[in-house]
């Protein structure tokens, strides 16, 4: 026969002037509750100055979480008033779990009572976050520099298999994405110039002008942007990862430089690959805006690459391909500059992935422009 359940209740007896008893009676589980406290404050508030609680479980029956709720309910009650707490006549089960209850510290509220800052301490703040990041970018080139230097005088930890399946991914890998987009560009650049060039009777020029912008301009900076999107978020997200697992750390410990054995191998495969895959990007172009021509303007195709051919210079070509490679080592540094000081959770590696494409894209904007005044100052 199961015995019927006994409803939880307790009682306040003083054993003393100063000491408190707490009787316990009946199951204490979560179906009945706590009960009001007020007795047990009004005692512990009475004339007499209290100085010890304590308990008495002989007619404790069955209990669970909402006993330890009562008894650290009463801790705090006593902790207020300085009262000893004394929990040496409660079950062992009971002191362990108070003890623990009791040993992780109360959570504080982590609202802020000040003000938000204004907008001129934001901007502030602002500025100096990316002074600070400037400052941290360029020791960060310093390095990889150095890294260069030992390199060439073959001093520098690199693998050098790793660094062919770096190669792999940051060249074959993405010249299909490269030859579409550069494929695409090249058709609207020859359809907006046709539109405006035929009222003018010079269709024949949009050989001129997709070859010239495609060749100087849009071949090496289209392919860095994609390559920024694609591969330098790659490389962030990847060495965001090894930073979250300790990898970085784990190579420090060995005496490995983190800097010849992550970095260098990235930088130089976009350093070797932009240049071919600028090339690949030019051609395509070109293609696209000769497709353009000869079905929408029915130029003739020999005369249209004969122009092509004409009006690429060899300082305009070499210029096109010296831009892609200083776009991707921009883009390698970029991405492995986030992806190193990526903080140590999940969200931190997207972050620093974002942050890499969108470094990675303004430097190949603000390179090009000084390109572009470089170029017309010294008449190239």
């Amino acid at each position: 026969m199961v015995d019927s359940p006994v409803p939880n209740r307790f009682t306040v007896d003083r054993t003393d002037d100063q000491t408190l008893t707490v009787s316990l009676v009946g199951d204490w589980d979560t179906r009945s509750g706590i009960g009001s406290l007020d007795d047990l404050e009004r005692e512990m508030d009475g004339k007499s100055e209290i100085r010890s609680v304590q308990f008495d479980a002989d007619q404790l029956r069955t209990w669970d979480s909402s006993l330890l709720t009562f008894l650290l309910v009463c801790h705090e009650l006593c902790t207020a008033r300085t009262i000893e707490f004394r929990d040496s006549g409660l079950p062992k089960g009971v002191r362990k779990l108070l003890e623990l209850a009791r040993a992780v510290p109360p959570k504080t509220d982590t609202r802020s009572d000040e003000e938000p800052p204004g907008p001129v301490t934001r901007l502030g703040a602002d500025v100096i976050s990316m002074g600070t990041g400037a400052v941290a970018f360029l020791g960060f080139t310093g390095e990889t520099v150095l890294s260069i230097m030992r390199l060439v005088r073959g001093r520098a930890q690199l693998p050098w298999s790793h660094t062919l399946t770096i190669l792999q991914r940051a060249g074959p890998s993405a010249l299909g994405i490269v030859l579409l987009i550069n494929f695409l560009v090249g058709m609207i650049l020859a359809f907006v110039g046709a539109v405006q060039l035929t009222q003018f009777g010079a269709a024949i020029f949009v050989a001129d002008l997709v070859a010239i912008a495609t060749v100087r301009e849009m071949g090496c900076m289209m392919t860095a942007i994609i390559m920024s999107g694609r591969t330098g978020a790659a490389f962030a997200a990847e060495l965001g990862t090894m930073s979250v697992n300790q990898e970085i750390d784990a190579l420090k410990t060995f005496g490995i430089s983190p800097i010849d054995f992550l970095v260098l191998p990235r930088v130089l495969a976009l350093f070797i690959m932009m240049p071919i895959l600028t090339v690949f990007a030019n051609i395509i172009a070109i293609f696209g805006g000769f497709l353009v021509s000869i079905l929408l303007l029915d130029l003739n195709p020999t005369e249209y690459l004969h122009r092509s051919v004409e009006s690429i210079s060899l300082n305009g070509f070499l210029l096109g391909v010296f831009k892609g490679a200083f776009f991707g080592i921009l883009i390698g540094l970029a991405g492995c500059f986030f992806g190193i000081r990526s903080g140590r959770n999940a969200s931190s590696v997207g972050q620093a992935a974002t942050s890499a494409v969108v470094a990675g894209i303004t430097a190949i904007i603000v390179a090009d422009g000084l390109f572009a005044v470089l170029t017309h100052l010294l008449g190239i």
